[in-house]
């Protein structure tokens, strides 16, 4: 039951901070300008990939979406696998997020800048979903 209420406060509060950004458009500098919240609509997948095709984008979200939410409950009844658990949580309360925002408003809000990061990803634009995501993938592939 743990995993299943990290997912859906995860998806939640990345709803309500991206609700905020959509009604508060203003930009915000943290740690000497390292680090910005601005609003910004991705149409495409990671690096904006997809955005001239985001019907595409959406029914592979959507695909994907459901066949991890597939494994998810099948973990739910197997004793142990409770960093599988962990990490696929984490995935599908930020592919909930995005998922819904594709469907919804058919771009998916992001609102995250690092931009003195180093090279390309001074420019990439995230969410809390995207972070979710990405280390909920990392617990699934190490576990």
């Amino acid at each position: 039951m743990l995993h299943v209420f990290i997912s859906g406060l995860l998806t939640l509060a990345d709803g309500c901070i991206k609700r905020h950004r959509e009604d508060n458009d203003n930009t915000y500098s943290y740690l000497d300008d390292k680090v910005k919240i601005i609003t910004y609509h991705n149409k495409g997948a990671f690096l904006g990939k997809g955005a001239n095709k985001p019907f595409v984008v959406t029914v592979i979200s959507v695909m994907l979406t459901a066949i991890l939410s597939i494994v998810f409950v099948i973990t739910l009844t197997t004793k142990g696998l409770r960093a599988l658990r962990t990490g696929l949580s984490l995935i599908l309360g930020g592919a909930f997020s995005n998922t819904y925002d594709r469907l919804k408003k058919g771009y998916v809000v992001d609102y995250i800048v690092f931009s003195k990061a180093p090279g390309f990803l001074k420019n990439v634009v995230f969410n809390i979903s995207d972070f979710a995501i990405i280390i909920g993938s990392l617990i699934t592939v190490l576990h």
